[in-house]
């Protein structure tokens, strides 16, 4: 199973695939650039150079970017559209640069806006930045872009999955690469999706496959919930320590039909140390491979967590 977290690059772009490596990590999310900033220098060769030895070293794959907080590609024309078309291009160019599989973008706020036009937008706005891309660098492209659901609040585009599969949809037919989803665990509880619950999980998994398809969702953000359900506030917490809790995780990361994504950690450091604890805890939380899982009822006819039977 590929389980990782989200590094930093401070100092060189090798340091996060070090620091993945020491955490326990197969695979890392990166910002490719400062998330805060609008302007971005093209990563040094050198650097990338060494990225890509310790990736082949440590199999560190796959290496997910998300794109910068400044960014939103929903927005109306002015000049925040065009700086975020022109930062999302550049982080396109950065990622295939790094030799990146994905590049997660959230799709952004349509305030002022319908939502139609919002969707529009965002559609819009990846085919134009694509659009815009060193044609030296669309050779045989290996990267694909990921929307990623949200937490839903006020005009935020994502708090439900139908918006991402419409935005796919428009833009798809105008890329020569693929575009598909991540799920964020957080966004999905705090968005209406009870994942402490088995019942919560099965209806995710349920909507997903009928909106999304399970196919398109390669990564999937590990986050607990530091706010109750349908809250739609975004706040992150470490594993275990929020309303999804252990079991929760541990039903998510043994789902068969999930087994297969890249577990990418994006969970507060509050201590030292809570990086590799979270890495830890999705780790100890997963079953052997040749292991089945089966729902075990407690005496009040709840369930009371997944019991482990060995296959035959």
């Amino acid at each position: 199973m590929r389980i990782g977290i989200h590094c930093s690059t401070a100092g060189a772009l090798e340091n996060a695939a070090i620091k993945a490596h020491e955490l326990g990590a197969n695979t890392f999310q990166i910002f490719s650039a400062s998330p805060r900033m609008w302007r971005a220098r093209a990563p040094d060769p050198e650097q990338i150079k060494r990225l890509r030895q310790h990736r082949e070293k440590h199999d560190l794959t796959p290496l997910v970017i998300h794109d910068s907080y400044l960014i939103n590609l929903a927005a109306p024309p002015s000049p925040i559209r065009e700086q975020s078309i022109g930062a999302f291009k550049g982080e396109l160019e950065r990622a295939l640069l790094i030799g990146a599989e994905y590049v997660v973008a959230h799709p952004g706020n349509y305030k002022g806006l319908s939502i139609e036009q919002g969707m529009f937008n965002v559609a819009e706005a990846i085919a134009l930045a694509w659009r815009g891309v060193d044609p030296a660098l669309k050779e045989k492209p290996k990267l694909g872009i990921l929307l990623e659901n949200t937490a839903g609040a006020g005009a935020q585009l994502g708090g439900k999955l139908e918006e991402l599969s419409i935005i796919r949809e428009a833009v798809q037919p105008y890329l020569e690469i693929s575009i598909g989803y991540c799920l964020d665990t957080c966004h999905c509880y705090v968005s209406g999706f009870d994942l402490a619950q088995e019942s919560g999980l099965s209806r995710l998994i349920e909507v997903a496959s009928e909106t999304l398809g399970l196919d398109h969702v390669p990564v999937i953000h590990s986050n607990d919930a530091k706010t109750p359900l349908n809250s739609h506030l975004d706040r992150h917490a470490n594993i275990g320590a929020g309303y999804i809790g252990l079991e929760g995780f541990r039903r998510i990361l043994n789902h068969p039909e999930l087994r297969e994504k890249a577990f990418i950690l994006e969970t507060p450091v509050d201590q030292p140390g809570d990086d590799f604890r979270n890495v830890t805890a999705l780790k100890e939380l997963v079953f052997p491979k040749k292991r089945s899982i089966t729902k075990k009822s407690s005496r009040n006819g709840r369930s009371a967590g997944p019991a482990i039977h060995r296959s035959t």
